[in-house]
C-alpha cells in the first residue's frame, strides 16, 4: 500500500465518507490549477455536499499530510494575496499594503484572511508548487488573486485581450525595453511577484512626441507612485533588480480588469475557521501565539451556566450529579458543535462557546434548553437549569493559558448577561435581535421577547437586553 493509500485509509475513519471520495477524486482528475488554494465552499458547492463535513474533512487530511494549509491575507478592494502564511502564527500586526489598490490595510480575521488548501508535492506536484516556473498569466492567476475573486476563462481572457497592453517575463538581472502607445485612459504597470505598481495618469491632448518612464525592481522597496503623461507613445524601461524573476504587465484600468475584479465568492475566513471546533480539536497547538492579538469586528459568543449545581451535589450525591452534570455538558457540546459553533472552554459547570453569526447562537440556545427539558422529563425531577445570555460584537483573538481563547468587552458583556437568567430564561442583548435571521427564528418559534434593562457587573451603563421567555 502507498503512502498515499495508507493516509486516505485513516482518512475514511475519521471524516465523512462522501467528502473522502470528493477529496480523492479532486486529486486524480483536478487540473493543477484546482488543487492550488482551493476554496471550500466553493468546493462543497460544486459537490453538492455539507459545508462543515467539507471543511472537517480538509482538516483532518492536512493533519495527514495530503494538503497544506495556507492563512492568506487579502486585499479587500482587487481580492490579491497580499501574503500568505502557513500558519496563523506568522500574521503580522503591522499594515499590509496593496500596490495594485494604492491602499494599506489592518489585517482581521474577519474577512481579510482566508483559509486555503494546496495539494501536498508529496501527493501530486503540481505548478505551484514550483511558482518561479509558472507561465507569466498562470501566475497572476493562480498566486497573486485569492480563491475569493471569481476568475472564470471568459473574464481573464478579457483581461489579457482587452486591458492589457503589454506583458513579459524579465530575468534577474536583466533589462527590457517597452515601445506602448499609451490610450486616453488610466493605465497601471503592475508586477505580481515583488506586488508593485506604478500608475500612469493619462491627461491633456494626445501626442506625436515619445515619452520616456523607467522602473527599476528591487529587494528593497517595490516601486511604486503616479507619473502623468499624454496619449501616444511611450518608451518604457525597466530594469530587474530583485533577485528573482519579474512578471511586469501594462493594463489598462478599465471595464474588462473592474468587472473581472467585481466577480466575488464567499471565502472559508480565518473567523470561521478559529470558530470550528475540528479545527479547535485536531490543531490545538497551531492556533496562534501567545504575543499575537488578532482583531475580529465581529464575533458571537454563547455563555451557559448550570444553576444551583453545589445544590445539586447535596442533594443527589456526588456520584449521581456527576453523571447529570456529564449528560448535561454532551448534549451542550454536540448541540454547539451541530450549529456551527465551537467550544472555546468550560469552566467548572459553565461553557464559553463561538458562532460565527448570531443565529446559529440562538438556535443553540434553544436547542440546549429543549435538551434540558428533556433529561429533567426523564428523572421527573427540576434538576438541571442552565443559564444563557448571547452577545455580538468585536474582540480580539488571543492566546490564554496555552489556548486560543477570546478578550474584550464583547466577552465580558456576553457572561454578564448569562447570568441574568434564574430559570429557562435565555439572554440576548440589541446586536443579537437586530439580526433578521434571529428575528425570523423567533417569530417561527411564536416567541415573544421580553425586553428590559439591566445593569451588569463590572459596566458602567445600564444596557437594553432581551428575555426569551
Amino acid at each position: 500500500m502507498s503512502d498515499t493509500q495508507a493516509q486516505f485509509a485513516v482518512l475514511k475513519q475519521t471524516a465523512d465518507p462522501a467528502v473522502v471520495d470528493e477529496i480523492a477524486r479532486l486529486i486524480a482528475d483536478g487540473h493543477d490549477r484546482d488543487l492550488n488554494r482551493i476554496n471550500l465552499l466553493d468546493f462543497a458547492g460544486r459537490t453538492g455536499l455539507d459545508e462543515e463535513k467539507v471543511i472537517s474533512g480538509f482538516l483532518h487530511s492536512s493533519r495527514l499530510g495530503l494538503f497544506d494549509m495556507s492563512w492568506n491575507v487579502l486585499c479587500p478592494g482587487c481580492g490579491g494575496v497580499l501574503d500568505a502564511h502557513s500558519t496563523l502564527k506568522s500574521l503580522r500586526h503591522d499594515d499590509y499594503n496593496c500596490a495594485l489598490c494604492a491602499a494599506g490595510y489592518e489585517a482581521s480575521v474577519d474577512e481579510m484572511v482566508e483559509v486555503a488548501f494546496t495539494v501536498s508535492p508529496r501527493v501530486r506536484r503540481i505548478g505551484a508548487h514550483d511558482p518561479n516556473t509558472l507561465p507569466i498569466w498562470e501566475y497572476v492567476r493562480q498566486m497573486f488573486w485569492s480563491s475569493g475573486v471569481d476568475i472564470n476563462d471568459e473574464s481573464f481572457s478579457r483581461l489579457i485581450n482587452e486591458a492589457t497592453l503589454e506583458a513579459l517575463e524579465l530575468p534577474a538581472g536583466e533589462k527590457a525595453i517597452l515601445s506602448l502607445n499609451l490610450p486616453n485612459q488610466y493605465v497601471i504597470v503592475f508586477e505580481p511577484v515583488t506586488h508593485s505598481a506604478h500608475f500612469i495618469d493619462i491627461q491633456g491632448e494626445p501626442t506625436t512626441d515619445r515619452q520616456q518612464l523607467s522602473i527599476v525592481y528591487n529587494k528593497l522597496k517595490a516601486p511604486t507612485g503616479t507619473t502623468v503623461l499624454r496619449p501616444g507613445p511611450l518608451r518604457l524601461s525597466l530594469e530587474n533588480q530583485a533577485g528573482v524573476r519579474v512578471l511586469p504587465s501594462v493594463w489598462i484600468a478599465g471595464d474588462a480588469l473592474h468587472q473581472m475584479l467585481g466577480r466575488r465568492k464567499p471565502i472559508l475566513t480565518a473567523k470561521r475557521m478559529l470558530s470550528n471546533q475540528t479545527f479547535r480539536d485536531v490543531f490545538k497547538a497551531d492556533n496562534l501565539n501567545v504575543d499575537q492579538r488578532l482583531k475580529i469586528t465581529s464575533l458571537t459568543f454563547l455563555f451557559t451556566d448550570l444553576k444551583g449545581s453545589t445544590a445539586l451535589y447535596e442533594r443527589v450525591g456526588d456520584l449521581a450529579a456527576f453523571d447529570l452534570v456529564r449528560a448535561h455538558f454532551h448534549a451542550l457540546l454536540d448541540i454547539i458543535a451541530s450549529e456551527h459553533g465551537a467550544v472555546v472552554k468550560t469552566i467548572g459547570d459553565a461553557v464559553m462557546a463561538t458562532f460565527i453569526k448570531p443565529e446559529h447562537a440562538l438556535a443553540a440556545g434553544l436547542r440546549m434548553r429543549a435538551a434540558m427539558k428533556r433529561l429533567n422529563d426523564e428523572r421527573g425531577k427540576e434538576d438541571l437549569i442552565v443559564k444563557i445570555g448571547i452577545h455580538e460584537g468585536p474582540c480580539l483573538a488571543v492566546m490564554l493559558n496555552e489556548r486560543q481563547d477570546y478578550f474584550g468587552q464583547t466577552v465580558n458583556i456576553a457572561a454578564r448577561v448569562q447570568s441574568l437568567s434564574t430559570q429557562q430564561e435565555i439572554h440576548i442583548t440589541a446586536p443579537v435581535i437586530d439580526s433578521p435571521e434571529v428575528l425570523s427564528i423567533l417569530k417561527n418559534a411564536e416567541i415573544r421577547p421580553i425586553q428590559k434593562e439591566a445593569a451588569l457587573r463590572g459596566i458602567a451603563d445600564k444596557m437594553v437586553v432581551y428575555e426569551i421567555p
